[in-house]
């Protein structure tokens, strides 16, 4: 339980420094460093994501074939 909170957090707190950098990046004429930083946030947020679904799928296989 511990660990989806801090998670939960990390996603956030991605978020947050994601949407700063990108309307700092805008607001100086730099949309092509906006646009990447925006890209970049969100592919590491997706790793994020799919390690986690990636470890549900294995307990969940680990449950249903008996496997330690």
């Amino acid at each position: 339980m511990n660990h989806d909170v801090n998670t939960i957090f990390q996603i956030a707190g991605i978020g947050i420094i994601v949407a700063m950098l990108h309307t700092i990046l805008k607001q100086m004429g730099k949309e092509e460093y906006a646009h990447w930083v925006t890209l970049i946030g969100f592919i590491v947020v997706l790793y994020m994501v799919i390690t986690i679904i990636d470890d549900l799928f294995q307990k969940i296989r680990g449950v249903f074939l008996f496997q330690g």
